[in-house]
């Protein structure tokens, strides 16, 4: 087994917790986690990638398990995150890096290729494609498509989702990473919460054990949901805070994997999702649905995701679908 190791490092007037695997001399691979996760959502690839010979870098991301979770709502922006994500690279140095998110990491993965990818050899996303830059900010435009009780608009106000996922850690957790389908967006309905929107299963999936929920729930309890949630209401400042690349590409080698049945492309087609990652990769190497798969991919279909960012990482620019 490989052998993971933790530490804090000082980033940007915070500190963050790194998990990391992997030969100290070998090329960095940084993984970027989403919500709610925390760095254990890599266990596998740190495994594996570390076997292979990469150095790979798994950050609680600001907000999350033992990592620093400011106060205030602003300090969550994409400009702080990929601040961050450069800040680990500095930390660890690294002068560029195979930058790899899944959910919310997507995004700041993509970003971070976007706004410096002098530091970036290749940018893989699990999940989340990297979408052109709306003439508008997002929530106007989400209301108008799902609803105003669509769930990333229900998190916007401070308080209530907070205290919900709150309230019984271990059910909020259970209940999103099981209950998460791909049949349509996630509507909260009158009356209710977030986790009314997802299934309630009886059993856990094969690729998630109680032992694994010990351990989100034991790194959520140092901070709840806050400082997560706080990444949902900086949609529209993050809108106004990019308006200097609006339309501007993402030029490093891109990967983009993600499940058939996950909700985030539920309806969309391969050959759709690819043609819109075209539109803003000037170097997409592959775009691939994993059949069966849903949300949580790295954790779903981890051989196979571990392969592709193996591959991926080993030469960026060489890269081929398999």
């Amino acid at each position: 087994m490989t052998e993971i190791t933790h530490r804090t490092v000082a980033v940007n007037g915070i500190d963050l917790h790194l998990a990391e695997s992997g030969p100290a001399d070998g090329p960095v691979v940084l993984l970027l986690h989403g919500f709610p996760e925390c760095w254990y959502s890599w266990r596998h690839q740190l495994a594996a990638l570390g076997a292979a010979g990469f150095r790979v870098v798994a950050p609680d991301q600001r907000g999350y398990g033992r990592s620093d979770a400011p106060a205030a709502v602003e300090d969550y922006s994409i400009l702080h995150l990929v601040g961050d994500a450069v800040g680990v690279l500095d930390a660890v140095g690294a002068e560029r890096a195979v930058v790899v998110g899944h959910d919310w990491g997507a995004p700041v993965a993509w970003h971070t290729a976007l706004l410096r990818p002098d530091r970036v050899r290749g940018v893989a996303a699990l999940s989340v494609p990297h979408l052109p830059r709306t003439a508008g900010p997002p929530t106007p435009l989400m209301a108008r498509r799902f609803g105003e009780r669509f769930y990333q608009l229900w998190f916007q106000e401070p308080g209530p989702a907070d205290a919900e996922l709150a309230a019984d850690p271990r059910r909020s957790l259970r209940r999103i990473l099981t209950g998460i389908g791909g049949a349509g967006p996630l509507v909260v309905p009158p009356g209710g919460g977030f986790l009314d929107t997802l299934d309630d299963r009886p059993e856990l999936p094969d690729w998630l054990t109680d032992d694994d929920l010990d351990v989100y729930v034991a790194e959520f309890a140092r901070h709840g949901f806050t400082g997560g949630l706080n990444w949902y209401r900086n949609l529209d400042r993050n809108h106004a805070l990019t308006a200097a690349w609006h339309g501007a590409p993402i030029t490093p080698p891109a990967l983009y994997l993600a499940g058939d049945r996950d909700t985030v492309v539920a309806g969309i087609g391969l050959d759709a999702l690819t043609a819109t990652l075209r539109r803003t990769c000037t170097d997409l190497r592959e775009a691939r649905l994993l059949p069966g798969c849903g949300h949580w991919t790295q954790q779903e279909r981890a051989a196979e995701v571990d392969a592709a960012l193996v591959a991926f990482a080993t030469d960026p620019d060489r890269y081929s679908p398999t």
